[in-house]
Parts: C-alpha cells; sequence; structure tokens
C-alpha cells in the first residue's frame, strides 16, 4: 500500500476505537461549583512538535519553505523569537515543560528516566481549576498512562519514530492499537475527535496536549507530496554548514544523518506538521470556539542538521535550543506582536496558568510572561540558563558526541562551560552563525568573568551541583 493510500485510513473505524476511550473522569473540584467557577474561563490547546527548530519556518529564516499555518498562527497573535529550550533532549524537556521546574528538581536528567506522579504538573494544574484535561501523542516520559498526571482522557503513542504504519496508541482499556497512516495525522484525528465531543459540553473548558513526532527522524519518511515540493537546491542550507557536510554520504547514527536526503525529509515532516496545526485551527473554526481558546503551537528542541558539522540536539548551539512559541487568543492576544524577551521551557507553566486565569502552582520556578502576551510589559530576564546533564540513554550512550555542559544564552551572548575548561563564547548579534568563538579572546576576558559569575548563580538557583571549572 502506498504512503498516499495509508492517509486514507478507514476513519470510521479509526475514530470509533478512540472515542471509547475518551471516558470523562472526576475532577478535583466539586461539580456543584464547577460550572459557575470555569465559565468564563478560555479553552488551551498546547501544540507541540518534537526537533523543530526556530530558525526552520517561512517567516523567521526559511523564506523557502511552506508553513502558512504557522506564519497565520503568529500574525493572529504573538511570536517569541528568542524561546530557549533550556535542555534540549525529548524527556529533560517535557519534564521541565510539565513541572515548572528544573531537572535536579524532579529527577528527570536524561532519557528513560520516568516523571514521578507525584509532581505537581500542568494536567493537574488546569483540572485542578475545573478543565477536562487530555494528553495525546508522544509522552517520552516513562510509562503508558498520563492519567496519574492530571489527564482524564490519555492516548498515549509509542514507537512514533519510524512515522508510518508502526506507531501505537494505548487506549484507556484493551489492547493497543496501530492504525495505518502518518503518525502525526492520526494524532491530528483523535484531537479533532475530541474538540468534537468537549465542544458538546460549553459549561466546561478543556486543557489539551498534542504532542506530534515529526520532524524528529527518521528524516526520511515524510509524506510523498510534502517531500514533492523540495527538489534538490530549492532549499537554502545555513551559513554554518560546510560543504563537505552538505556532500558527504549519510552516517549511520542519528546525528550523523545531515546529507540533502535528510535535509530535505527534515522540512518535509515540517510542512505536514504545519498542516496537522491547520486542521486544529479549521477545527476550531468549525466549531466556533477559535474566540475562546488559547493555542500555542511549539517544540521541545531544535536540531543542528549539519550546522557546525553537527548532527542531533544536545547542544548549546542556536540551532539545537531555539524554538517556535506562536500564540493565539482573539481579542486578548493582539494580534501581529514579535517579542525577543528571553522565554524558557522553564517559563512555560506559569505562563500558561496565569493567562489562562489560574494560579500558577506554588513549586514553579520560571516566570509568568502573560503580560508580554496580553500586549503589556513583563519579565525581562538577562539570561535563560543552558544545560546538558547526561548522554547515558542517548543515541550511542556515552559515545555520543554531544559533551556534557553549563552555559547561558543572554539577549547577546551565549556561555557555555564543559565539566573542565570553559568551552564557548559566541556574540550572537555580531556573529548569528556562532562561527568566531571568543572564549580565549583577551579582550573577551571580562565579559566572560561576568557570565561565569551569572552561571554559577543560575546554577545555584536550579539545585545544580555542577562545578565549574576553575
Amino acid at each position: 500500500m502506498s504512503a498516499a493510500s495509508h492517509q486514507r485510513i478507514k476513519r470510521r473505524e479509526f475514530l470509533e476505537r478512540t472515542a471509547g476511550s475518551m471516558a470523562v473522569a472526576a475532577v478535583v473540584a466539586s461539580a456543584s461549583g464547577a460550572e459557575e467557577h470555569t465559565a468564563r474561563k478560555p479553552n488551551v490547546i498546547y501544540a507541540f512538535s518534537d526537533e523543530h527548530r526556530w530558525q526552520s519556518m517561512s517567516f523567521t529564516q526559511m523564506p523557502g519553505l511552506k508553513t502558512p499555518h504557522m506564519r497565520a498562527l503568529a500574525a493572529q497573535g504573538i511570536t517569541f523569537s528568542n524561546c530557549v529550550s533550556n535542555y534540549p533532549v525529548c524527556s529533560p524537556h517535557r519534564a521541565i515543560l510539565m513541572t515548572g521546574r528544573w531537572p535536579y528538581q524532579q529527577g528527570v536528567i536524561d532519557n528513560k528516566i520516568p516523571l514521578s506522579p507525584d509532581e505537581m504538573t500542568l494536567g493537574k494544574a488546569f483540572q485542578a481549576a475545573g478543565y477536562h484535561t487530555a494528553y495525546i501523542g508522544k509522552w517520552h516520559l516513562g510509562g503508558l498512562r498520563a492519567e496519574p498526571f492530571g489527564f482524564d482522557t490519555s492516548l498515549i503513542w509509542t514507537g512514533t519514530n519510524t512515522h508510518w504504519d508502526r506507531s501505537k496508541y494505548h487506549p484507556r482499556e484493551g489492547e493497543p492499537a496501530q492504525p495505518k497512516g502518518y503518525n502525526a495525522t492520526l494524532m491530528t484525528d483523535q484531537a479533532l475527535a475530541y474538540l468534537d465531543e468537549r465542544s458538546s459540553d460549553g459549561a466546561r473548558p478543556f486543557f489539551m496536549m498534542l504532542s506530534w513526532n515529526p520532524p524528529h527522524s527518521n528524516f526520511l519518511d515524510p509524506p510523498p507530496e510534502k517531500q514533492a515540493m523540495y527538489p534538490e537546491g530549492s532549499l537554502a542550507w545555513r551559513d554554518n554548514v560546510p560543504s563537505e557536510t552538505r556532500q558527504k554520504p549519510a552516517g549511520k547514527k542519528i546525528w550523523g544523518k545531515n546529507s540533502w536526503p535528510h535535509f530535505r525529509g527534515y522540512h518535509a515532516h515540517v510542512s505536514a506538521i504545519d498542516d496537522e496545526l491547520g486542521r486544529v485551527m479549521a477545527k476550531l473554526d468549525a466549531l466556533g470556539l477559535t474566540d475562546n481558546t488559547i493555542l500555542v503551537y511549539s517544540s521541545d528542541h531544535g536540531t543542528m542538521m549539519g550546522s557546525h558539522k553537527l548532527g542531533g540536539k544536545r547542544q548549546p548551539f542556536e540551532e539545537s535550543i531555539l524554538v517556535p512559541f506562536c500564540v493565539r487568543w482573539p481579542g486578548v492576544i493582539p494580534a501581529g506582536q514579535t517579542s525577543d524577551a528571553l522565554f524558557g521551557t522553564i517559563d512555560v507553566m506559569p505562563t500558561l496558568c496565569e493567562l489562562a486565569g489560574i494560579d500558577a502552582p506554588g513549586t514553579c520556578v520560571g516566570q509568568d510572561f502573560s503580560p508580554i502576551l496580553r500586549g503589556g510589559t513583563g519579565p525581562n530576564p538577562e539570561s535563560q540558563l543552558l544545560m546538558h546533564i547526561s548522554k547515558k540513554n542517548a543515541s550511542g550512550g556515552e559515545n555520543h558526541p554531544a559533551p556534557i555542559f553549563r552555559g547561558l544564552r543572554t539577549r547577546r551572548y551565549t556561555y557555555a562551560v564543559y565539566g573542565d575548561r570553559p568551552w564557548c563564547l559566541f556574540d550572537n548579534e555580531n556573529d548569528p552563525y556562532q562561527q568566531k568563538n571568543l572564549i580565549d579572546d583577551p579582550a573577551a576576558a571580562e565579559l566572560r568573568n561576568e557570565l561565569r559569575r551569572k552561571l554559577e548563580t543560575r546554577l545555584r538557583e536550579a539545585e545544580d551541583p555542577f562545578e565549574l571549572p576553575a
């Protein structure tokens, strides 16, 4: 069966099976007061992909890439040009996102480490405020159920790195299902079914997290029609990708897959995710939910894709740490805003809670940026903390080429250290592709010392035991 025909799955059979897992669980708030308490609260959708870097959108730094729905979402609300993935690895990012706490505070310091259900989470915060909550898609925080983390509806998918026909989702009851098709489309089908279900309950708002796997590798299996949009040479390489990296055969490891077929496939996946985002936007319009729904699009981290001769993530470079963050709420978030404030993963939980009008849990250690989203002034942090704590569970384990590091991304500079010595200092204003390392420049000595002191302070705040080199 062709990939195109795989997309034409038996929709009724698939959605009937999905619907069986969508029973509404009891919420923390009492039923008698729920309607009055939540009557004016907005719905919230947090849609995020895996490994989508900020640079790879048509309205940022790749005009040849087709991302019309991401462009539309940004134009209808606010987009952050300095949204930092504090720990650019799947599970650690997701644990920070879900708890608003740093890795050593909640324990997820690498992939394959489960998040404790004892943690206060986004799901629990919205559930306690009277929301119906749902998690659909890639989880990557341990286990196969999202209910212990505050989600009434749990449709977790596994085996998602092969994007066609091999992924499974896990309903509340019964065996896991393995439908045919592109897994991002199948996840969106479930999300749209959930929106249909919730639209009939106008008294109770919903909070849905939708987690797509693409453009994460496999980079060679995007929808064929998306790949066909990008003949060789149609997409521009970044200036910091050496010519030999562009031309060499693909390596066996994920971090070596940076040649043209992978570069094209990665971006074809991005365009496919753009279509899925567009489907969510169209459904909100069709159901009359757009005006009272906060819609977010983001990603957990970026990818190097040959920049600095590197692949994968787990790096302090811009391609690894900068991610999309676009938010729309008509009538509340002024349209057409762009913010260059340093906004990090650590800030998402308090910002979403406060934007929706619920108190952020006291466990959150990030800042509330909702005043900026509403068109006012808000936090203006001088830096965001960067880290790569462990690679024991990375592809290749300790042989993974990404080094362990700690660092800072300020509005102008990127600074990072290894465990035993300084590593890099880049002036992103004058050197946007980070090609001139100033770490040994005598003229930068005072700046290095200042950044080192600031990094030491941020590590203490994060309860991170990393010891800075002398």
